[in-house]
Formats: C-alpha cells, sequence, structure tokens
C-alpha cells in the first residue's frame, strides 16, 4: 500500500498543478490584453520548453547531445506538440541504444 504522505505529497502536487493551469484563465478571464501581453503569453511556452533542454547544451552524454540536435531540427519543421514528442522520444530511444 502506498505511503499516506507519499499520496498526500501527490495529490498536493497534482492540486498546485492544475491551479496554475488554471490561474491564468481565472485571472484573465474578463480582460482584453494588449498585442504585447498576448505575444508574451504566446511566447511563454517555448520559454519554459528552453528551460528544461537547456542543460542537454552543456551535456557530456553523446546521446543527450543528439537528440538535442535532433529535437533542434524538429523544431524548425514543426509545432510544438510534435516538437516535444520528437524529442522525448529521440532522447529515450538514444539513451538505451547509446547509453
Amino acid at each position: 500500500m502506498i505511503d499516506a504522505t507519499t499520496l498526500l505529497t501527490i495529490v498536493l502536487m497534482a492540486g498546485v498543478t492544475y491551479l496554475t493551469r488554471i490561474g491564468g484563465y481565472v485571472v484573465l478571464r474578463n480582460r482584453t490584453l494588449s498585442a504585447r501581453a498576448t505575444a508574451v503569453m504566446e511566447a511563454a511556452p517555448g520559454c519554459v520548453l528552453i528551460s528544461v533542454i537547456a542543460p542537454a547544451f552543456v551535456s557530456r552524454n553523446p546521446a543527450d547531445l543528439l537528440a538535442l540536435a535532433v529535437t533542434f531540427i524538429a523544431a524548425t519543421r514543426f509545432s510544438m506538440l510534435p516538437t516535444v514528442l520528437i524529442g522525448v522520444a529521440s532522447a529515450g530511444l538514444l539513451r538505451h541504444l547509446i547509453g
């Protein structure tokens, strides 16, 4: 059986994640954003993705560097979701094959 502390941690983490996902909608539901604010909001997911993959730039693991190159090429051709899927799949496959 799962430990009560672990279960509570998972539930709280899920709650915080959900609140951050809907927080912007709740705060901005009755407002019209300027063109500049809209551009910032649309660029935010890309910034988050970069912060997640940036450590791979300094990796010495060949699998990570190749996965980074594959992800970069995918980003020039596809939208966000396919790029993320290709990046995750290539990292997993290359880490399995190369180590």
